[in-house]
C-alpha cells in the first residue's frame, strides 16, 4: 500500500501580532522561509519515550469512554468503544506520538502557539504498511491542527487515498444457509485468521473424534486466511452473507458538534467532540474483518445472534476476543448464557497488545509467563487462566527436518546448483517498510560478514505481501538470498533451518522448541519475544552481533531440553486434547481439577 506524497511538507514559524504561531506549509514555502522550521518527516523522527506515550494514549482512552463511550451501541448494547477499542486506540497512538514530536521540538517546545491547518488536506489518510489487509491508519497534521482548534472550512475527513478505497468483496465458496437452518453444535468457533484456524481446528478435531459436533465460523475478508475444509468430520465451517464487511456510512451520534470538554496532554488542549469525528472515519469505512464499519458490526451481531440461537452451543471458542469481531462475538455469548474459552495463538509481552484487554471466561495461555500477563488483563468477573500450551504446536514433533532442507536449497539454488552450507530463515513480521528495510540490512550485511557461506530464506507472515521483499532479491548474489511461498511460511521451513532470526514472530518460540538456534533481531529500543531472557536465543542489534553469532560453532540452545521452554510454552504434544477436555468439562459443570494437573491454573 503506498501513500502519495504529502500536502504538507513541514512546520514554520509565522507569528501573528507577535504572538508565536505555526502554520503547515508545503515544500515550497518551507525553503524559503528564515524563520523555525522542519519537515514533517524530520519532526515524526525526533526520540519520544515510550512510558510517557502509553500513559497519554490511556489518558485519551480513558477521557473518550467518559465522555462518550456509550453515544452508540449495537441492538445488543456492545457500545462502539468497546466493540472498535483496538483500531480506535491504534489511531489515538498516532495522534498522541505527533502531539508528543511537537513538544519534543525546541522551538515549538519554547514557544507554543496555535497550528494554522494546511488547506484541503484531508484530516484521516493512511500509513505505509506490509500487511496484505490490515489499513495503518493515521491523522494527518492538518487532522492535528483541527484536533487542537484550527478552523477546517476545507478540508475533508478523508484524505484522497483513503476516499478512493474499495471496500473489502470476498465471495463465500460455498454459500452458508441462513442461520436458521444451521444445526445443533457444542460448540462455535470464530476464525478469521489463518494462525486462528490453525490454533482451533485440532481443538476441534479432538472434540470431533470423541462424537461432539462444532460450526467453525469463518469471517475471513482476505483469500489467504480462509480456513481450509476439516479433514474430521464432525466440524463444519459457515460463512457469514457474503458483502456483510462491505458496508460504509455514516454513524449517527459520533458526528458531534464543538462543546467544551477536552482533554489536556501536556502543553496541548485536545476537543474530544473533534476527536470523536475523526475516529468516527474508521467507523464509517469499510475495512475488511480485521476493522468493520460500524454497520458492518451491527449487521454482523444480528448474523452471529441467529447462529447462536440455531446452534444452541455450550462454548464459544476464539484466538482473539479484543479486536472488533471477537469482542462482539464475546459480547453475545455472554448476553446468551455461553461459556467463552480463549486460546492465546500468539507471543505476548506486556508492550505487545493494543489493548490489555481479554474478555472470555476460560483463556488458554502457552507458558508460564503469560499467565500473569492473562491474569492482569482479565475482564470477565469469573476468569480463570490455564497454561496448556499451543494446540498449533502439537504437529511440530512431526515435522520433516530433510523435506524442509531441501525446500529450502531448492528456492536458494534452483537445479542443480551448489547451495550454501548455511542457511538462515528470517520469520517476518507485516512491519512498515522502512523496519523491514532496517532489518534486512541487519541480517544481510551480518550474513556477509559471517565465516562460511550462508544464505537467506525470507518466510513472509500470513498477512503480509511479499512483494515488499522483490528489492532484496536484486544483491550482487551474496548472500543468496529467496522469499518462501506465503502458504508454505516459517512454518513448513524452520525446521530445515541452521538458524531462525525474528523480531517478534511467534515462529521463533516453534524453532526454540525444535532446538533451532535463535536470533532476535533489532534496535535496542525494539520489542521482541524476550526468548533471550530464557536463555533461548541470542539478542543481536547489529550486523556484527549478526556475524559474530553465525561465525560460532553451532550450538543448539536449551530447548532440546525436556522441560526448558516451559516458561515460553508448554510442549508436551496434547495442548489440543487438554483444551477439548477443558470445554467438556466446563459445558458438563465437572470439576476442572484434572485438566489442572495437567497444567497452571493462575487464577
Amino acid at each position: 500500500m503506498t501513500t502519495p506524497s504529502r500536502h504538507v511538507h513541514g512546520l514554520a514559524r509565522v507569528d501573528i501580532n507577535r504572538q508565536p504561531a505555526w502554520a503547515l506549509v508545503g515544500e515550497g514555502v518551507l525553503a524559503t522561509l528564515a524563520s523555525d522550521r522542519i519537515t514533517a518527516s524530520e519532526l515524526e523522527a525526533l526520540p519520544l519515550d515510550a512510558e510517557e506515550h502509553e500513559a497519554l494514549v490511556e489518558r485519551v482512552m480513558d477521557a473518550l469512554q467518559w465522555y462518550g463511550a456509550d453515544l452508540r451501541t449495537t441492538p445488543g448494547g456492545a457500545g462502539w468503544l468497546y466493540v472498535q477499542h483496538v483500531p480506535v486506540r491504534r489511531l489515538v497512538a498516532h495522534v498522541v506520538r505527533k502531539l508528543m514530536a511537537l513538544s519534543a521540538w525546541e522551538p515549538f517546545r519554547e514557544a507554543p502557539g496555535p497550528l494554522k491547518i494546511a488547506p484541503h488536506e484531508g484530516l484521516v489518510g493512511l500509513r505505509k504498511s506490509s500487511s496484505r489487509e490490515y489499513r495503518a491508519y493515521t491523522v494527518t497534521w492538518s487532522g492535528i491542527a483541527y484536533l487542537l482548534g484550527a478552523t477546517a472550512l476545507y478540508n475533508p475527513f478523508r484524505t484522497a487515498q483513503l476516499s478512493n478505497l474499495q471496500p473489502a468483496r470476498v465471495e463465500t465458496r460455498v454459500p452458508s444457509p441462513p442461520p436458521s437452518a444451521l444445526p445443533r453444535a457444542g460448540v462455535v468457533a470464530l476464525s478469521w485468521s489463518s494462525r486462528h484456524a490453525a490454533t482451533l481446528l485440532p481443538v476441534l478435531g479432538d472434540l470431533a473424534r470423541s462424537g461432539r459436533t462444532s460450526l467453525l465460523v469463518d469471517l475471513a475478508t482476505d483469500p489467504a486466511q480462509r480456513c481450509d475444509t476439516p479433514a474430521v468430520e464432525g466440524i463444519r465451517i459457515v460463512t457469514p452473507p457474503a458483502g456483510l464487511f462491505a458496508l460504509s456510512g455514516a454513524v449517527q451520534r459520533l458526528q458531534l458538534w464543538d462543546d467544551e470538554h477536552v482533554v489536556r496532554l501536556k502543553e496541548h488542549v485536545v476537543r474530544l467532540s473533534r476527536l470523536v469525528r475523526l475516529l468516527a472515519v474508521l467507523l464509517e469505512t469499510s475495512g475488511g474483518c480485521t476493522q468493520p464499519s460500524w454497520r458492518s458490526v451491527v449487521r454482523l451481531e444480528t448474523w452471529l445472534r441467529g447462529v447462536l440461537e440455531a446452534s444452541r452451543p455450550h462454548t464459544l471458542l476464539v484466538s482473539n476476543d479484543t479486536s472488533p469481531v471477537g469482542a462482539l462475538a464475546v459480547h453475545l455469548a455472554d448476553l446468551n448464557g455461553v461459556n467463552t474459552v480463549h486460546v492465546q495463538h500468539g507471543a505476548w509481552t506486556a508492550e505487545s497488545v493494543a489493548w490489555p484487554a481479554l474478555h472470555s471466561r476460560d483463556i488458554v495461555v502457552m507458558g508460564d509467563r503469560d499467565a500473569p500477563l492473562a491474569k492482569a488483563w482479565a475482564r470477565h468477573p469469573d476468569a480463570e487462566v490455564y497454561v496448556l500450551g499451543q494446540p498449533r504446536f502439537d504437529v511440530l514433533a512431526g515435522l520433516g527436518r530433510e523435506a524442509q532442507r531441501q525446500y529450502l536449497e531448492k528456492l536458494l539454488v534452483p537445479g542443480s546448483g551448489r547451495s550454501p552450507d548455511r542457511i538462515m530463515v528470517w520469520a517476518c513480521q507485516p512491519f512498515g517498510p522502512d523496519r523491514l528495510k532496517a532489518h534486512a540490512d541487519l541480517l544481510l550485511d551480518g550474513l556477509w560478514k559471517a565465516e562460511g557461506e550462508w544464505g537467506l530464506v525470507i518466510a513472509p507472515h500470513p498477512a503480509q505481501s511479499p512483494e515488499v521483499f522483490a528489492s532484496l532479491l536484486q544483491r550482487d548474489g551474496r548472500p543468496l538470498v529467496a522469499v518462501a511461498d506465503p502458504q508454505v511460511g516459517a512454518r513448513g521451513c524452520l525446521a530445515g533451518a541452521d538458524v531462525v532470526a525474528s523480531a517478534y514472530s511467534t515462529c521463533g518460540i516453534e524453532a526454540a522448541l525444535l532446538g533451532v538456534p535463535v536470533l532476535e533481531i533489532g534496535t535496542a529500543d525494539e520489542r521482541t519475544l524476550g526468548l533471550t531472557a530464557h536463555g533461548l536465543a541470542r539478542r543481536c542489534t547489529t550486523a556484527g552481533d549478526v556475524a559474530d553469532a553465525l561465525s560460532a560453532p553451532p550450538n543448539p540452545l536449551a530447548a532440546a531440553e525436556p522441560g526448558s521452554t516451559d516458561a515460553v510454552c508448554r510442549w508436551g504434544g496434547d495442548s489440543a486434547a487438554l483444551v477439548a477436555r477443558l470445554i467438556v468439562s466446563r459445558a458438563s459443570g465437572n470439576q476442572l481439577d484434572h485438566v489442572r494437573n495437567e497444567g497452571v491454573s493462575a487464577r
